[in-house]
């Protein structure tokens, strides 16, 4: 027979346990408890605490700093499960020296502080400056945009949000007369109408509360040259509706300005708005302000930095920005790769899916559209005249004349297939025709956008541009797929700016453990 070591679930055991020993030399959670304990000041959390004499002692800031960026760097984001670390985890016993903080502790800690988590950025990039962390020869940004804590359902103009509240005031009428005839009939389905009963209230929930937004808020105004509404969202107004490659989502868009040496995160900010071009400037001026703060350049854009950015911070405003400020940037326009020709046969190697399986055919070019200047008229190849739509400013800062065919036109014919990109289009209800634009002032002066043009085509604008994926993409990497950053589970723009600090601070400090020396 085969023999076992005993055991019994009844004894008592007691282990010794030393949390100075948990915390091993070289790991992350070594270097958060370094940093905090020796490099970083704290009392910037002190001024929102007035227990001085009476009142019960709080939980020290450098505990739940500890716990909360080392569940970060784990991709923990939930402070319940926090909690529930800090009772079983051996590591987070070791950082809270055996302490509990409740989860709504930790959550007002991470909601609550955003100038001190602001505070907190900056004194360890002064310590990754110290380290010689920071090259500060290339800095590279770009935006990474995460769904928050708020349903794109509840977003809309205040027109779109009113006629959503005539259509639950509708619904709620066919409920009740649905009720009234339930009553009369005097039927004894009564669970029937309890579930009519819960369905009128919780729209009658749904429509109050959309008045109720729509009486203490006023329309959101975009930032861009048109100046026209933008959509609200009843949950989350600061954020915004933002179309990715992963679909159409409501959140911020967390911009990241990165050094080029080690991939320090020198800037983190979150913006509730889709477009960067609106970024681009604050960005600049904040890592103007910093660097000024925390006494490494009293203006670093006036030293050799380059500063590069993808397509999307491309427009005349931005170009005119960094020329007038003399900032050495490189940011081309999205039309730089069909000047390259490198790219001449990027089409034929890599097709479009559609074109690919050849569900559709190739599409008529805007060349084949007779466009008439003078009159801003256009006609098709097929003989119909387009609609005008308007003239529009582009992100270059020239006027382009759009227009729309009809869908009278269009469904009847024979060339739609030729024509359209997605012929089934024209058979929808709220579809449209093609659309061709057309520049209005071909022989315009030459403008800002030239001007980068000319710096983005040249060999050394080349060269310096193709740097700016390897700089700043392994970080949003690193953040949304090493540390699961899928989403902000926090609402407004200040606490999920902290939020998307605190992130940005773990690339940081990781950076340190592996290449600085104060935590080997």
């Amino acid at each position: 027979m085969a023999k076992y070591i005993p055991y019994d679930y009844n004894q008592t055991s007691m282990v010794v346990i030393n949390f100075q020993d948990q915390i091993q030399l070289g790991t992350f959670e070594h270097a958060v408890h370094y940093l905090v304990d020796n490099n970083l000041d704290l009392s910037c959390f002190d001024d929102t605490f007035k227990n001085d004499e009476n009142g019960r002692p709080a939980y020290d800031p450098a505990i739940l700093l500890k716990i909360i960026l080392f569940a970060y760097s784990k991709g923990i984001t939930s402070s319940r499960e926090i909690e529930w670390c800090c009772q079983s985890n051996i590591i987070f016993k070791a950082l809270s020296c055996d302490s509990v903080p409740h989860f709504t502790t930790i959550a007002s800690f991470v909601s609550g502080y955003p100038e001190s988590i602001e505070s907190v950025f900056e004194q360890v990039l002064l310590v990754c400056h110290e380290e010689g962390l920071l090259g500060n020869e290339l800095f590279a940004i770009d935006g990474c945009k995460l769904p928050s804590d708020a349903a794109k359902t509840w977003s809309g103009t205040h027109k779109e949000l009113h006629n959503k509240r005539v259509k639950l005031k509708r619904l709620i009428r066919h409920h009740m007369d649905k009720h009234q005839k339930l009553d009369v009939l005097d039927s004894d389905e009564s669970l029937q109408a309890q579930r009519i009963k819960q369905s009128i209230d919780t729209l009658n929930k749904a429509s109050d509360k959309i008045k109720k937004f729509l009486s203490e808020s006023e329309p959101r105004i975009g930032k861009g040259r048109r100046k026209s509404e933008v959509k609200s969202n009843i949950t989350d107004n600061e954020s915004a509706k933002m179309t990715t490659s992963k679909g159409t989502i409501q959140g911020y868009n967390g911009v990241a300005t990165v050094d080029g040496k080690h991939q320090i995160v020198v800037d983190a900010q979150a913006f509730g708005a889709g477009p960067e071009q609106q970024t681009l400037k604050p960005v600049i001026e904040r890592i103007k302000q910093r660097f000024n703060d925390i006494n490494i350049c009293s203006n670093i854009f006036d030293t050799d930095l380059i500063l590069t950015a993808d397509t999307g911070f491309s427009d005349e405003a931005n170009m005119r920005y960094l020329h007038e400020e003399n900032i050495n940037g490189y940011i081309p326009d999205n039309k730089f790769r069909s000047r390259d020709p490198k790219f001449a046969n990027q089409k034929k190697k890599y097709p479009r899916a559609s074109r690919a399986t050849g569900k559709y055919t190739a599409t008529i070019p805007a060349s084949e559209f007779n466009f008439d200047p003078v009159t801003l008229s256009c006609k098709c190849p097929a003989g119909k005249m387009l609609h005008l739509c308007g003239i529009r400013r582009d992100a270059q800062g020239r006027d382009k004349a759009h227009f729309v065919g009809r869908l009278k036109q269009c469904r009847g014919c024979e060339l739609t297939r030729k024509c359209m990109k997605n012929p089934e289009a024209v058979n929808r209800r709220n579809g449209v025709g093609r659309q061709v634009t057309f520049s209005v002032n071909q022989k315009s002066e030459p403008n800002y956008t030239d001007w980068m043009k000319h710096r983005v085509d040249s060999d050394r604008g080349k060269q310096i541009y193709s740097h700016r994926m390897s700089v700043v993409e392994p970080v949003f990497g690193n953040i949304c797929i090493n540390k699961r950053l899928q989403r902000f589970s926090l609402r407004t723009k200040k606490k999920v700016d902290a939020q998307w600090k605190l992130f940005c601070l773990i690339q940081n400090i990781e950076k340190i453990a592996n290449y600085g020396k104060l935590a080997t």
